[in-house]
């Protein structure tokens, strides 16, 4: 491998930041101040690349020492790791939460998309930018979406420092936001998980009966309140046994493919290569999603103990919780809840005293909603730029790090505690034939109690939105996120089926529900949808990199035209998304069109 290493020098601080992570150097061609040492070899350079891994990790501990990553910092981090700068270069620039340019210490980031844009978000930008002025200290950068749509419109401060401080406004004023980055430690604590749950407390509920009524602090509340009753189940039961019950439940993926997660449990146990892993994906970057961060600030020893159960049936010793670099509060309760759970002999080399080893390593995403795609994510875990792979091999023979893999997101891993509670045939009798048991759902937009909300498979569009209280002048709602489509005002009795929503020529997605009265433009709604598809495209495949910016091209073009000269623009938009659709590598470009062909269709977005 040939390394070209620039001039650049690292600051202390920047050093500092780096060896917090990597430990002190060893030697001179890792970075130490050791005249006598010999630059003509790598030492341990087998060992570094071993540890490209840790790229990601030592990028975060760079951008939160210093609040950007110079040259000097990055190739500090290269040497450390025998990556090349280059590559770390095209890492570092891949995530939106990284700048490799100078900015202040501290960042504010405000929202500006699908929610928190119909919320107010462009005037809420330009009061906090007209209050800041220019180099007042606070970089102001617009955002996607924060995953905080209940509280619309939202704004996330990051102060670098040692610790990093952060920040939420939600939902945001101008003072509030401004406080926000000026004073981080003096603003106002965020509301407690449950005010996102208008559901909390009532009885029935399986995946969020605890939030609101746990102390998320407390392993012995959790405990108290039926914690690890499933994983000591799961010890009796045996791997085999466990695999067998979540097949039998029919619990599918919950992060939109709705792939069968017990066979895909079975794919992976059963492959003689080793080790196994396991990674959640807690990535949830889908415009208006925001139940796992839920559940994880609300509920967090439930997805340990779910991994846990997780990481037994199929063979893994080693979990991964890949979390958005945007959760601030569920990156400090998950943290707490794996030392807890460690300390207490509920992860490590002796679970429950039943001989089995499983432990959960938390490696923060940096922006890139990419990286949703588990392909992309084992690539970002493994110190890559988060492109998606293809397929086959499937992960389950060669995924992260070329292992079997299983990936699951945090809400496909909840269900699993009431499959081994209650018992498959019990599980699988809530729902639908084909659907069972109960979803999540992200409820945003112009309704009274916007939440994330309980229901069993089966239930109706209309049923959902009477419990938000659905305000008068509805338009239209939008199923899934940017990646999902628009149903009209009168489409309500859609079941909330995976198969319903199909028949309907709609997704349920990942279980956004955003719903928009008259006052809101909707040709400025579409083309924040192509804004975002053109942004987080990762460039990799020609049909997603061009298809998504002529898709915006040919947005702003309409929105200026009428009659025949509009008409032509629409015909375009067609042709580039059947391209995007049949030829892109991965969802992101396969899925970017459905939104803006389903408002031109149902809705007559254009007429």
């Amino acid at each position: 491998m040939d390394l070209h290493f620039g001039d650049s020098k690292p600051t202390d601080e920047e050093r500092a930041a780096v060896d917090a992570l990597l430990g002190p150097p060893e030697s001179s061609w890792e970075g130490a101040d050791r005249s006598d040492a010999d630059l003509r070899w790598a030492r341990g350079g087998r060992e570094a690349r071993d540890r490209r891994d840790l790229l990601l990790p030592g990028l975060h501990a760079i951008n939160d020492r210093v609040g950007w990553i110079s040259d000097g910092a990055l190739d500090y981090l290269c040497r450390r790791l025998t990556v090349p700068p280059a590559e770390a270069y095209g890492v570092a620039t891949f995530y939106a939460m990284f700048s490799v340019k100078p900015r202040p210490a501290t960042v504010l980031h405000v929202c500006t998309d699908l929610a928190c844009a119909a919320a107010g978000a462009p005037q809420l930008c330009a009061g906090i930018e007209e209050r800041l002025g220019l180099g007042g200290g606070v970089a102001v950068e617009r955002s996607p979406c924060l995953g905080l749509c209940e509280r619309a419109p939202a704004a996330l401060a990051i102060r670098a420092g040692d610790p990093v401080r952060t920040a939420v406004s939600a939902p945001a004023t101008v003072h509030d936001a401004v406080l926000a980055a000026s004073a981080p430690d003096s603003a106002p604590e965020e509301p407690p998980a449950a005010l996102a749950v208008p559901q909390a407390g009532q009885s029935g509920l399986m995946l969020l009966h605890r939030v609101g009524v746990v102390d998320p602090a407390s392993l012995d509340d959790y405990r108290a309140h039926g914690g690890y009753t499933a994983l000591r189940r799961a010890f009796e039961l045996g791997p085999a046994g466990v695999i067998r019950e979540v097949t039998d439940s029919g619990l599918v993926g919950r992060g939109g493919a709705a792939f069968p997660t017990g066979r895909k449990w079975q794919a992976t146990a059963s492959q003689p290569d080793r080790p196994h892993y396991l990674v959640c994906n807690a990535d949830e970057s889908e415009p208006g999603t925001f139940k796992d961060r839920v559940l994880m600030e609300g509920d967090p020893y439930a997805l340990v103990e779910a991994m846990t159960i997780a990481g037994y049936a199929t063979g893994a010793h080693q979990g991964y919780l890949y979390l958005r670099g945007e959760y601030p509060r569920a990156l400090h309760r998950l943290e707490h809840a794996i030392a807890q759970a460690r300390a207490r002999g509920l992860l490590g080399d002796d679970v429950l005293g039943q001989g089995y080893a499983f432990d959960i390593e938390i490696r923060r995403g940096a922006g890139a909603y990419i990286c949703g795609e588990e392909t992309a994510l084992f690539n970002s875990i493994e110190g890559y730029r988060g492109e998606p792979r293809s397929k086959p091999p499937f992960p389950v023979e060669k995924g992260l790090f070329g292992k079997p893999t299983v990936e699951n997101n945090v809400e496909t891993l909840v269900n699993v505690l009431p499959i081994l509670t209650m018992g498959a045939p019990a599980y699988a009798a809530i729902g639908t034939r084909r659907s069972t048991g109960p979803k999540l759902f992200c409820v945003s937009g112009t309704v009274e109690r916007p939440g994330v909300y309980e229901l069993p498979f089966g239930a109706t569009l209309g049923d959902l939105l009477v419990l938000a209280g659905v305000r008068d002048g509805l338009r239209a709602v939008l199923l899934g996120g940017a990646a999902g489509g628009f149903v009209r005002a009168d489409e309500l009795d859609i079941p909330l089926t995976f198969e319903g929503t199909r028949e309907a020529g709609t997704t349920l997605g990942s279980g956004v529900v955003m719903a928009f009265d008259d006052s809101v433009p909707l040709p400025r709604l579409l083309l924040r949808i192509a804004e975002f598809f053109r942004d987080e495209s990762c460039g990799q495949c020609v049909p997603c990199r061009v298809g998504t910016v002529r898709q915006e091209e040919a947005l702003h073009r309409i929105a200026e035209r009428t009659g025949a000269a509009a008409a032509d623009d629409i015909a375009l938009l067609r042709e580039v998304g059947r391209a995007m659709r049949d030829a892109s590598i991965c969802g992101l470009g396969q899925t970017a069109w459905n939104a803006v062909e389903s408002a031109i269709d149902r809705l007559g977005a254009y007429e």
